[in-house]
């Protein structure tokens, strides 16, 4: 399996540090809002890549944050006038809601900041042990850049033709005016009661020094894998790494993956231009999280994603396309046992499939591969020529391939359930002209049911109604 790591900016083949295990880091949201299409993107991305390396056998430990204190979320909470747990606690129970809607398999830890003081505390000490933070006159703690030679290897500065700011003491700064970084901040009036004691004085802990701190306690000092948005390699994720490696004096990660910008019909998504759209929005307007979930991951995750409604309708198509095909090998298969060798065109697609997910991930054409089965499919069961064990046989390949994808099972079942009662018995209704013979009443109420939304088709085991 290759991955494209950013720390060299060539593709590289992916070993892990112990053999047969991954330690990987995602960057999780900063609950201060609700999680926007935009990082839905970068999460789903990260779900891939899970899923891609345990399907090629790895066992995966994933750890992401969730970010619930910095300048965002103690602004809110002051605003709102709830405590800070108080504040954040909504939007942390949203972002788990939504990343099920998304079949985002969970991590295996989800650490809060404010529930790792003591381990961010302890590594800002490491760092003045190794001469590289100081503590200013207002009593905040930097990280001092000029003492760390390899500061800027991820982001690939030209650090003698950018200007440099003396110090930064915001979370988040652009590229043109990095410096030194706030790792502890002092208590200011407007942080209210968001207050922790340490040997510097009593303050919270800048944003970058949270991920260093978590993802050391549970993946260990170096470990494989670090994701997140384009937009965090500078400066978050290049401070992550002068942190880490300032205080133990080891690599901190060994590959770095990062996913492009998400775009909204072209454009750079924003309140101002009414493409601004959380996951909650796109429900809202009627669309599935298979449907969502199929369009955000369908991009190859290092190019930008344009993110359109029309892109939405095709995959409501696509996804029909797949759903009538698995349903037609499920009424072939029946209760047959799969045969142990596939169809040569099932293992051309397999072989398609798996080649691109251990290219870097190419999303578009391991999806290419999925509907090279589904023709395959289409034309064997057209043509007579596959037998009930043999469609066993792609139905257990489609569940493999889905263990990467994750939009061919999800949400079918749940889609099935919502059928309202009053399409039930136009359905019923239809069986009774069907059985009666009245293929004009047949017809008729079969449009009906269409028109109200919903297709009905017919099957060896009977009508099969789900929701257009």
């Amino acid at each position: 399996m290759q991955f494209y790591n950013g720390l060299s900016r060539t593709k590289e083949e992916f070993v892990s540090l112990r053999p047969g295990t991954v330690g990987m880091y995602t960057c999780g949201p900063t609950v201060y809002n609700y999680a926007h299409i935009g990082n839905f993107r970068a999460y789903t991305f990260e779900d891939i890549l899970r899923r891609a390396l345990e399907l090629d056998g790895w066992k995966v430990k994933q750890v992401m944050n969730l970010t619930d204190v910095d300048d965002k979320t103690i602004r809110g909470s002051r605003e709102s006038g709830k405590p800070l747990k108080e504040y954040t606690a909504p939007y942390i129970q949203a972002f788990f809601e939504d990343l099920k809607t998304l079949n985002v398999q969970p991590a295996a830890v989800y650490p809060a900041a404010t529930d790792h003081i003591p381990e961010m505390q302890a590594l800002i000490q490491r760092l003045f042990e190794n001469g590289l933070a100081y503590v200013s006159q207002d009593g905040s703690v930097y990280f001092s850049v000029g003492k760390f030679p390899s500061y800027g290897k991820l982001a690939h500065l030209d650090r003698e033709n950018l200007r440099v700011g003396s110090r930064v003491a915001n979370d988040e700064y652009d590229k043109e005016s990095y410096g030194d970084f706030a790792l502890w901040k002092a208590w200011e009036e407007c942080d209210g009661d968001v207050v922790w004691d340490s040997p510097w004085g009593k303050g919270r802990p800048g944003w970058h020094i949270e991920c260093s701190a978590m993802s050391m306690k549970y993946l260990g000092e170096s470990f494989d894998i670090h994701t997140g948005g384009i937009d965090n390699l500078f400066p978050h994720h290049e401070n992550e790494i002068a942190q880490a490696e300032g205080a133990t004096g080891k690599q901190f990660v060994r590959y770095w993956l990062h996913c492009a910008h998400l775009r909204v019909n072209g454009e750079k998504m924003s309140k101002s231009l009414g493409n601004f759209f959380t996951l909650r929005d796109l429900l809202q307007k009627g669309y599935t999280g298979r449907e969502i979930r199929y369009v955000l991951i369908n991009a190859h995750y290092r190019q930008p994603l344009n993110f359109t409604f029309d892109a939405l309708a095709a995959a409501r198509t696509s996804l029909a396309r797949v759903d009538e095909c698995v349903d037609a090998l499920t009424s072939l298969a029946g209760t047959e046992k799969a045969d142990d060798t596939l169809p040569e065109w099932a293992q051309t697609a397999q072989d398609a499939f798996l080649s691109a997910i251990r290219d870097d991930l190419n999303i578009p054409e391991a999806f290419a591969a999925l509907f090279e089965l589904v023709r395959g499919s289409n034309t064997a069961i057209k043509d007579g020529a596959l037998q009930p064990s043999g469609a066993a046989a792609v139905l257990a390949l489609f569940d493999r391939l889905d263990h990467v994808l994750g939009v061919v099972r999800f949400g079918r079942a749940q889609q099935e359930e919502e059928i309202p009662a009053e399409i039930t018995a136009l359905v019923e209704a239809r069986a009774k002209a069907r059985a009666e013979k009245n293929w004009a009443e047949s017809d008729r109420l079969r449009d009906e049911i269409a028109a109200r939304g919903y297709c009905v088709r017919d099957s060896k085991e009977g009508q099969k109604v789900k929701k257009a």
